[in-house]
């Protein structure tokens, strides 16, 4: 049993598919996101002109990460990178069904009030509208529409920090996947360095296999001086295992940060990126996948069925996972099939399409490049390669 799962955690949430595996699927079996017929407003004219999207997600286990920098530094500005990640989680799974503008966004905070003040409070709900107001800049519209919190200290330890995000778009405008197909190439847009759009370096890690990156980073410091960020229950040898401590320095690209920071780093959005492609390249985008939970191996509970998807062009992972890797002992397949990897937005397209989304993302100061392709198949399956070699297959 992998240490993922010894904590009590699941990469691909194999029981969660399995409960809503009889649930209606949506208009479209294989898009990203459930897309609905309009119901929000149910013009009689055009009832199959307009859709809907109501998405939920949040920043998971990162906020025990960001409780923890908080408590040690005295640093409260962190919760608003905790902020970013719970809208991010939910923005660029839209992107994936083509939605990038009008949206609504509503937050539900669960805390234990004895350890999380006001002060903690303020700062996520003030980090989502700064989060909103640089969106806007770039033509990425999302409503703040309030939300709920609640004091729960007898359901969470620490902070819980969530969303729902709905968007009412046209038909004939959402990326459904059902164009993936042999022959497509596959645009990846990495999740580390730093874009236009941020005003530090990014680790990449998102908001995507934290529980494990904390117990493996983190040392018995941890464990033994906030209890609360971890649940009793667990057998020692899997609680904070880690040689870090969340201020330990370390140099990324000639500059130095800590670890914290690199762990903590704000899950980034593509959304400037995609507006574009999709104002811009609309018809030639297939299919899009967010390697969000499952990591390198997202992409197969959204593609066709009778394809190969064989990725042998990935980013070299940076410097946030060669550490974790180090410190869980995981191997490749486990890695891959847990973390983005440095990879985390898939573009499947045409060949003679990629240089100009290429060439976009770039212009955002994004890294973008090929990272594999699609192939004929008699069943759905994914090769991973490293220079030439098979590093794992799912």
């Amino acid at each position: 049993m992998s240490l993922y799962s010894k904590r009590g955690v699941s990469a691909q949430k194999e029981e969660v598919h399995e409960a809503v595996k009889n649930l209606d699927k949506g208009l479209f079996a294989n898009a990203f996101c459930k897309i609905y017929p309009d119901v929000l407003v149910g013009d009689a004219n055009s009832p199959q002109d307009w859709v809907n999207v109501m998405h939920a997600d949040g920043a998971g286990t990162k906020s025990i990460l960001a409780y923890l920098y908080w408590k040690e530094t005295g640093d409260a500005s962190v919760w608003r990178g905790i902020a970013q990640d719970a809208i991010v989680m939910n923005l660029d799974d839209l992107l994936c069904v083509g939605i990038y503008d009008k949206l609504a966004f509503s937050s539900t905070i669960d805390r234990n009030k004895a350890l999380i003040p006001a002060e903690v409070l303020s700062e996520v709900i003030n980090g989502s509208q700064q989060f909103f107001d640089t969106m806007r800049n770039y033509g990425v519209n999302i409503t703040f529409m309030g939300g709920e919190t609640a004091d729960v200290g007898d359901v969470v330890r620490t902070i819980a920090v969530n969303g729902t995000m709905v968007a009412r778009w046209p038909k004939n405008k959402v990326i459904t996947n059902e164009k993936i197909a042999p022959g497509n190439v596959i645009v990846g847009l990495a999740s580390f360095g730093k874009s236009n759009y941020e005003t530090e370096y990014n680790s990449g890690l998102a908001s995507n296999g934290l529980t494990s990156a904390r117990h493996d980073v983190l040392n018995k410091y941890y464990a033994e001086n906030f209890p609360e960020t971890y649940e009793p229950s667990l057998n020692d040898e899997v609680v904070y295992i880690g040689k870090y401590r969340m201020t330990d320095k370390i140099t990324v690209d000639g500059t130095e940060t800590s670890v914290g920071k690199l762990i903590l780093s704000p899950t980034r959005t593509f959304a400037p990126v995609m507006k574009t492609l999709l104002e811009t390249h609309f018809d030639a985008i297939n299919g899009l996948i967010h390697c969000s939970g499952g990591g390198q191996t997202k992409c197969l509970k959204y593609v066709p069925d009778n394809v190969k998807i064989i990725k042998d062009n990935l980013f070299t992972p940076p410097v946030v996972f060669d550490i974790i890797k180090s410190a869980s002992g995981a191997d490749d397949k486990e890695m891959y099939q847990v973390f983005n990897m440095g990879t985390r937005l898939e573009i499947y397209t045409n060949e003679a399409d990629a240089a100009a989304m290429i060439a976009v993302a770039q212009s955002f100061g994004i890294e973008a490049q090929i990272i594999g392709r699609v192939e004929a198949s008699d069943k759905k399956r994914l090769d991973l390669i490293r220079n030439g070699e098979l590093i794992a297959a799912y």
